[in-house]
C-alpha cells in the first residue's frame, strides 16, 4: 500500500479501499447465502487485509486532522470511520452466520452417518439371526431324516432277524428230509450255500444298522 502525504491522497486511497471492500462484501454475502465453503476462506482473508489497510489509512487521516485540519475535514474522517465500522460489524456477523451454518451442516452429516451405521448394524444383526434360524431349521431337518433312517434300519434289522430264524427252521427241516432222502443231498447242499450267502449279507446289513444307531446316539 502506498503511503499518502496529503489529505486528498489519503481520501483517494480510503475511497479505493472502501470500493474494494464493497465488492468483496457483495461476493461474501453470496457465499454466505449459498453456503459455499470453497471460496469463503479466500474472501475472508481478502476482506481482513483490506480492513487493516483501511484502518491504517484512517489512522493517518486522524493524525493529519490532529495536526490542524479544518472542521469539514474532521467530519469527512468521521464518515470514513463510521463506514469502516459498519463494514467490520457486517463482516463479523456474516462470518459468524457462515460458521454456524457450517457447524449445523457438520452435525447433520454426523447424525446421518450415525443413522447409517445403526441401520448397517441392524441389517447385520438381522442377517445373523436369519442365518441362525436357517441353521436351526437345517439341523431339525437333518435330525428328522436321521430318525427316519434309524427307524427304517431298525425295521430292516427286525425283518432280517425274522428271516434268519425262518431260514434256520427251514434248514432243520431240510436236514431231516436229507437224512431220509439221500438222493436230494445235492439239492440241499446248493440250498445251504445259498443260505450261507444270505446269512453273510444279513450280517453285513445288521452291522451297518448297528453302526448308524451308534453314531446317532453319539450325536445326541
Amino acid at each position: 500500500m502506498e503511503v499518502a502525504t496529503s489529505w486528498d491522497a489519503l481520501r483517494k486511497q480510503a475511497r479505493k479501499l472502501e470500493a474494494q471492500l464493497d465488492e468483496h462484501m457483495m461476493s461474501y454475502r453470496k457465499v454466505v447465502a449459498a453456503k459455499d465453503d470453497s471460496e469463503d476462506e479466500a474472501l475472508e482473508s481478502g476482506i481482513e487485509l483490506l480492513i487493516k489497510q483501511l484502518q491504517q489509512v484512517e489512522f493517518q487521516m486522524k493524525e493529519w486532522v490532529s495536526s490542524g485540519g479544518a472542521e469539514v475535514v474532521s467530519h469527512t474522517l468521521t464518515r470514513h470511520q463510521e463506514l469502516l465500522q459498519d463494514i467490520t460489524q457486517e463482516f463479523n456477523l456474516l462470518r459468524s452466520s457462515l460458521r454456524a451454518k457450517q457447524e449445523h451442516d457438520s452435525l447433520l452429516q454426523d447424525f446421518r452417518e450415525l443413522d447409517r451405521s445403526r441401520l448397517d448394524l441392524k441389517e447385520g444383526g438381522d442377517a445373523v439371526e436369519h442365518a441362525l434360524v436357517k441353521e436351526h431349521v437345517s439341523i431339525g431337518r437333518s435330525t428328522g431324516q436321521m430318525d427316519s433312517l434309524i427307524s427304517l434300519a431298525q425295521s430292516t434289522l427286525g425283518a432280517l432277524f425274522f428271516q434268519r430264524s425262518t431260514f434256520g427252521g427251514i434248514n432243520t427241516k431240510l436236514s431231516n428230509i436229507g437224512s431220509r432222502l439221500p438222493t436230494t443231498n445235492h439239492v440241499l447242499s446248493a440250498i445251504k450255500r445259498k443260505k450261507s450267502t444270505d446269512t453273510i449279507i444279513l450280517s453285513v446289513v445288521a452291522s451297518i444298522c448297528t453302526f448308524l444307531i451308534f453314531i446317532y446316539w453319539l450325536s445326541k
